[in-house]
């Protein structure tokens, strides 16, 4: 049998920052914005890209990237196509995962949690919020679905444009957000020798319990 290449070990040595539970606020979300700041004064490309895991009834994993949008005391944010796969999966099994990475920083944070629909307020203010381009994009693509080509899209896509040509593109019934209330948040810091600093903070029904991890 074939063995499989190598991957070189760079032996990369962690050693930017420390994690410490003394100096971590007490509230998850706060400590979050102060890890999301950083990451946006380091210049990170796309600071706002995380890793969504979703699970079908069954329990057949699935992960993709997408763009968190927003987050606050209630959860993590994103938006999709409703019918798109982790859509279908979200609804049959409404929990999920995200990562956050940022390597400049030597960084990640993890997070678990129910999910739950936005509002269509919610949804409505942010896809008003789009580029043109990419609101008539969301009344064209059944995201997930087979299609036989690109020229499908493109075809769509003028239909779409002589359809609300000069009118304000509407929010479409299938598209919008959802907020992922987090019961787990994992902090993870690089460190010398692979031993890493992680805090994670637990949800335990009236507050939230900080707890250190081995790595």
């Amino acid at each position: 049998m074939t063995q499989p290449e190598p991957i070189a070990d760079l032996r990369r040595e962690y050693a930017r920052a420390r994690l410490d539970e003394k100096d971590v606020s007490h509230d998850p979300i706060v400590e979050f914005a102060r890890w999301f700041a950083d990451a946006q004064s380091a210049r990170v490309e796309e600071p706002n890209a995380m890793v969504l895991a979703t699970a079908t009834r069954e329990g057949a994993p699935s992960a993709r990237v997408v763009l968190l949008k927003g987050f606050d005391e209630r959860g993590f944010v994103f938006f999709t196509d409703y019918r798109s796969r982790k859509g279908s999966e979200l609804e049959d099994n409404p929990r999920a995962a995200l990562v956050l990475h940022w390597s400049e920083l030597e960084r990640q944070v993890r997070i678990t949690g129910p999910v739950e629909r936005t509002s269509a307020e919610d949804s409505e203010g942010y896809f008003r919020s789009r580029p043109l381009g990419s609101r008539l994009g969301a009344w064209v693509s059944h995201q997930s679905a087979v299609i036989p080509s690109r020229a499908v899209l493109e075809q769509g896509l003028g239909e779409v444009e002589r359809r609300f040509a000069g009118e304000d593109v509407p929010l479409p019934p299938h598209w919008g957000g959802y907020r992922v209330k987090p019961d787990t948040i994992e902090f993870w810091q690089g460190r010398e020798s692979r031993l890493h600093d992680r805090i994670r903070y637990a949800w335990r029904g009236e507050g939230w319990r900080i707890e250190r991890l081995a790595p």
